[in-house]
């Protein structure tokens, strides 16, 4: 069957979803010094040991669809990949699961797998062919990618519009390689009937009746909802798969304007809708402030500290001209005659001085973000032949990150 296996408007979304998923990765690491990938190794420990409990589920409980476990699900299988273009064939698993219509593909450290749940090969018992179309959509998925660079996307698929409009492109997608999938039109009509009407009455299912359906969302509410779905309507998916077995590019009907408008401020949320859209917003918000106010605090610190050390040059050259005269070490700022012992760093940031042991500087800084940080300048005398020459100063802070410290402090 001669079909464009790609949506149209898949590749434009998919281009500016990456193009905006790298400048927010790019954006994070720069903001962060780098802070945002320890964020990134966390989440990838995470996913790897909840997708390594899925896989585990499903070589142990579900059952492996292999030449001697349902071969004719088996042949199916194979059949279907041969069509699409797609090798090595993906492990296929037959999950009971409750009822759920469904099926899906997953991958795990670069293996995929397809699983397809009994409540629809047992729908379809009778008319075995239209499994292709479920087999096929989620080879789509697969052939086209969609889970490896699902990692990459994911900065910019929260964002609205853009992220379910991509999402629905794909399903766009992977409906046509279902169709490109079976042998007859008719079999990938009769999955999507069964996908519409459950899994007994898609046998008397009208399906240009209810391809005529997609006509009443196109108000406002059917709109704003589809805008904030992962899924087009499924009245909009039977009339592609029926316009694109006739040889045409389906046109769908037109959107509501505001219902846009109002759907740029419902970030996506996966299954659950422009409400769950809501609850993200907060949750990325939350997210990203976790990460970038203490990156943005840092850098404010940063930004006041790095004039500090030019208020060392006073106090270095009054110790070493003091020890170097006395042989001792100073044990009180009078001694040394500074005048400097508290100063205004910034408009906010007040610094007062203090005098340790062994010619130890003492800086507290305050306000501003400080709250009595330490910065210590230590000398170290250099001494040839009983007297000391010259003087190594090393400046550092328990208080402060390395990251905050002036240049000449890390």
């Amino acid at each position: 069957m001669n079909v464009k296996l790609v949506y149209p408007g898949e590749r434009p979304r998919f281009l500016i979803t990456l193009v905006l998923a790298l400048l927010v990765w790019l954006g994070l690491i720069a903001f962060t010094s780098g802070l945002a990938l320890l964020y990134v190794l966390s989440f990838v420990v995470f996913y790897l040991f909840a997708q390594s409990g899925f896989i585990s589920f499903l070589r142990g409980s579900a059952v492996k669809i292999t030449p001697e476990q349902f071969p004719d699900l088996h042949a199916r299988v194979e059949a279907c990949a041969a069509r699409v273009g797609v090798q090595p064939v993906p492990e296929t698993y037959l999950l009971h699961a409750d009822g759920l219509f469904n099926a899906l593909a997953t991958r795990f450290l670069g293996r995929n797998f397809i699983v397809l749940f009994t409540s629809v090969v047992d729908a379809l018992d009778s008319r075995p062919e239209a499994l292709d179309f479920y087999i096929g959509h989620e080879l789509g998925h697969i052939h086209r990618k969609h889970l490896v660079w699902a990692p990459v996307l994911m900065p910019a698929v929260w964002l609205p519009l853009l992220g379910t409009a991509l999402r629905r492109a794909e399903e766009y997608t992977c409906d046509r390689y279902g169709l490109a999938a079976c042998t007859s039109a008719e079999d990938a009509k009769i999955g999507m009937a069964a996908l519409a009407a459950g899994h007994s009455r898609w046998s008397r299912f009208n399906y240009t009746a209810y391809a005529s359906q997609r006509h009443e969302v196109r108000g406002f509410w059917g709109s704003l909802h589809e805008y904030a779905s992962d899924y087009p309507w499924t009245a909009k998916r039977a009339f592609a798969i029926d316009e694109l077995a006739d040889g045409r590019e389906p046109k769908q009907p037109s959107r509501n304007v505001l219902a846009a408008i109002l759907a740029c401020f419902m970030p996506r949320m996966p299954g659950a809708g422009g409400s769950g859209g809501l609850i993200m917003l907060a949750l990325v918000i939350g997210i990203l402030a976790a990460i970038a106010v203490p990156a943005y605090q840092d850098y404010v610190k940063r930004s006041v500290i790095v004039a500090l050390p030019a208020h060392f040059v006073a106090g270095k050259a009054a110790i070493e001209k003091f020890s170097t005269e006395s042989g001792e070490w100073p044990s009180s700022l009078d001694e040394l005659g500074l005048a400097e012992t508290e100063f205004a760093l910034s408009s906010k940031v007040s610094v007062s001085v203090e005098l340790g042991e062994q010619g130890v500087l003492s800086y507290s800084l305050d306000g501003g973000g400080f709250t009595d940080d330490v910065v210590l300048l230590t000398p170290t005398p250099i001494v040839d032949n009983d007297v000391i020459t010259s003087f190594e100063w090393t400046c550092s802070s328990t208080d402060l990150k390395p990251a905050t410290l002036p240049p000449g402090c890390r």
